[in-house]
């Protein structure tokens, strides 16, 4: 999960000088990624991939955790490891990163007993918090709020101006059966009154997954083969690239736990289009996009039409993703670890 990857470059910066930063992964491989030390440095000294083991990350979790201060864990479902280091480590404290999704739902007995040994639980949002709150029954002041970030190794270019000619929206998604909920059946069944409206619209759809079939079948069904374009796979590189050719980003999802990609277009200068639901409210505003109910195809085919047609500030877009900067992320992070 890429704000992890955040998470990793910022602990490895608060702990240099002196300090040490280990990571395990359950699902990477034994060796460890080359793009990591991108978000790494000096203070970073080890690197454990357990490959799917279960067993493997539970004894790396248990043996790195006799000889750490702190934890952060990436994900509920793991916590309860956290908590088990806790006891053979009693200078240890542990936190838990709150992503979406994941932890809005009833959590088991052992997620619960070791939510309640935490010392904070990191939320990328105000809603996420909430769901936390509700089902995890912890006090209030054990739950906070860390938004996500940009990324700084993207190395985000100054917003192009958006080109000429027929409109492109964009789209960009895990194309999985599991994340139907992103909202991506929507925008391809509201793209023939789009374009009814916007002639030569386009809606181009970047990702890919066990997905894809059926979307493609229903483009086909709605006999839009030129309004919708079903890009694959793009490198984080390029997607630079993939802004600078639109004209509105469009993710009406409704299970986002925050949305970094609503960061990412912003960054860029582009105007957004989400869902009202999940934490997506609270990043895109007024000045910057658009919200929709979500599931309300015909209200969202009035929605973007009229995102097409509105003349946006790409300067008020950019400053907004500016307030969801690394170095903000950092010092938040800073204190609430350090409190």
């Amino acid at each position: 999960m890429r704000i992890l990857r955040l998470y990793l470059k910022a602990l490895c910066d608060l702990a240099e000088p002196e300090g040490n930063v280990r990571c395990i992964s359950l699902n990477d491989a034994g060796a460890e990624p080359a793009e990591l030390r991108r978000y790494s440095s000096t203070s970073f000294v080890e690197w454990v991939g357990c490959s799917g083991s279960k067993l493997k990350f539970i004894g790396a979790s248990l043996r790195l955790g006799r000889r750490s201060e702190l934890i952060v864990c990436g994900h509920i479902a793991q916590l309860p490891l956290a908590w088990a280091a806790s006891f053979l480590n009693p200078r240890l404290s542990y936190f838990l990163v709150a992503h979406g999704i994941e932890a809005w739902r009833p959590f088991t007995f052992l997620e619960l007993r070791a939510l309640r040994g935490a010392r904070g639980v990191l939320c990328v949002s105000e809603y996420t918090r909430q769901q936390v709150l509700k089902y995890g029954r912890i006090p209030t002041e054990k739950a906070s709020v860390i938004p996500n970030a940009l990324d700084p190794a993207l190395g985000l270019r100054p917003p192009v101006r958006i080109p000429g000619g027929p409109p492109v929206i964009l789209s960009i998604s895990r194309l999985t059966i599991a994340d139907n909920y992103k909202g991506i059946d929507h925008l391809i069944a509201a793209m023939p009154a789009v374009r009814s409206r916007v002639p030569g619209a386009r809606l181009r759809i970047v990702g890919r997954g066990d997905g894809l079939p059926s979307l493609q079948e229903l483009a086909r069904k709605l006999n839009v083969p030129d309004g919708v374009e079903f890009a694959g796979f793009v490198a984080d590189s390029e997607l630079g690239d993939e802004y600078a050719r639109s004209s509105l980003f469009a993710l009406p999802s409704l299970k986002e736990g925050f949305g970094i990609v609503y960061l990412e277009a912003m960054a860029n200068g582009r105007p957004c289009l989400g869902a009202l639901s999940g934490g997506t409210p609270e990043v895109i505003s007024t000045d910057t996009g658009v919200l929709v109910e979500y599931g309300d195809v015909s209200g969202l085919a009035v929605a973007i039409v009229d995102a097409l047609r509105r003349d946006w500030s790409a300067e008020a877009i950019v400053e907004r993703s500016k307030m969801f900067s690394y170095l903000r992320f950092k010092e938040r992070l800073a204190s609430l670890i350090s409190a």
